[in-house]
């Protein structure tokens, strides 16, 4: 997939069409050289979901955190990192699908080329 045409893209959404470029990225409140996109936030979903561009700059990361009673899935649109999930380790490349279970601890390093992903939220993430 190329991560352009998922940015360029259009999200539709409650009977109304939205230009995903034309969404802000918002600088990360805790991690340095994270800047979030929310695509779709809990309120046009009655906080059933929420899912959010995540933009890791390069060799930058999401240090460890989780998410109280929230499932989360990352799915890689570009660059390459690190995951770590509990106890286990995983390479993030385009086309790899994360699952992070409720409450559990993880992390993401980006790679010198940076990260993109989709991360989805269940419930949504307020």
């Amino acid at each position: 997939m190329d991560s352009n045409a998922f940015i360029k893209g259009k999200l539709y959404i409650n009977g109304k069409c939205v230009e995903i470029e034309n969404l802000e990225w918002t600088e990360h409140s805790v991690f340095k050289g994270v800047f979030l996109k929310h695509v779709i936030k809990g309120e046009s979903t009655n906080d059933s979901l929420s899912c959010h561009l995540v933009k890791i700059n390069p060799r930058c990361e999401i240090g460890i955190h989780n998410h109280t009673g929230k499932t989360e899935l990352h799915e890689i649109l570009s660059g390459s990192g690190q995951c770590s999930i509990g106890q286990t380790n995983m390479d993030y490349i385009n086309g790899v699908v994360g699952f992070i279970p409720a409450n559990i601890d993880h992390s993401i390093k980006a790679d010198n080329d940076g990260l993109l992903l989709l991360a989805k939220f269940f419930p949504a993430l307020v």
